[in-house]
């Protein structure tokens, strides 16, 4: 399902589930860290969402008896929503490109991730070149910030492409 601009274009995408997620990612269990998406706005930004569970493998070690989220795989779930925000506004879902990461500036962990908590990704672009992008990220629960950063990333071919 998507909205359409005044001129009749396409201009968000709503409704994108975990089976539309799998089709523009190609990370699985346990690495895939986008369960939704609630809204995409083609060029511009992407709220996902990720539902912590106690099931999750990091659980297991990270803190046992207290069980936090890394703060490194609340960056990944940004980059994950990022790479779904790139796939479906430069129209590559299908072709096997990837997006991978470059670099992370200025990464700050507000608050903790527990399991059973709801985590929203907000992702937007702050800058497009021909196969590079930059991104601003915040991760949150509940409206208070877990975790803002911003990051690089490049459109590539597989390896061994």
């Amino acid at each position: 399902m998507s909205d359409t601009d005044q001129t009749g274009e396409q201009s968000a995408i709503v409704d994108y589930d975990i089976h539309k997620v799998l089709k523009a990612l190609p990370h699985r269990y346990p690495l895939l860290l986008v369960d939704r998406v609630r809204r995409i706005e083609l060029g511009e930004r992407i709220h996902a969402v990720k539902a912590v569970s106690m099931n999750e493998e990091f659980f297991q070690g990270h803190f046992p008896g207290a069980p936090i989220m890394p703060g490194v795989l609340q960056i990944e779930a940004l980059a994950q929503a990022a790479a779904i925000l790139g796939i479906e506004t430069l129209e590559l879902a299908g072709t096997g490109k990837l997006v991978i990461f470059m670099g992370i500036d200025g990464a700050k962990f507000r608050a903790p991730v527990t399991p059973g908590c709801l985590l929203d990704l907000e992702v937007e672009f702050l800058q497009k070149r021909r196969t590079i992008y930059k991104f601003k990220g915040k991760a949150s629960v509940e409206g208070k910030t877990t975790c803002e950063t911003e990051f690089t990333a490049m459109i590539a071919d597989p390896p061994g492409d």
